[in-house]
């Protein structure tokens, strides 16, 4: 599995939150975010310690057209 992918969930949410999050340099949320990251076991990719990449999306989650968005 690599760094951009996971089967839970809830860890795909909370990566592309801090993704969201890391570009509006909110630095106090990121660790709010990382703090849950760890709860549920997710260790960041060894290079800087910090995750990074896009998360993939749960499974069978659709994503909107341009004319439906």
């Amino acid at each position: 599995m690599t760094e951009s992918q996971t089967e839970d969930p809830m860890v795909a949410a909370l990566l592309r939150e801090r993704e969201g999050l890391v570009q509006r340099d909110l630095k106090d949320r990121v660790a709010q975010v990382d703090e849950q990251l760890a709860l549920r076991g997710y260790k960041p990719p060894a290079k800087g310690g910090q995750p990074s990449g896009q998360s993939t999306p749960p499974k069978g989650r659709r994503t909107r057209s341009p004319e439906q968005a």
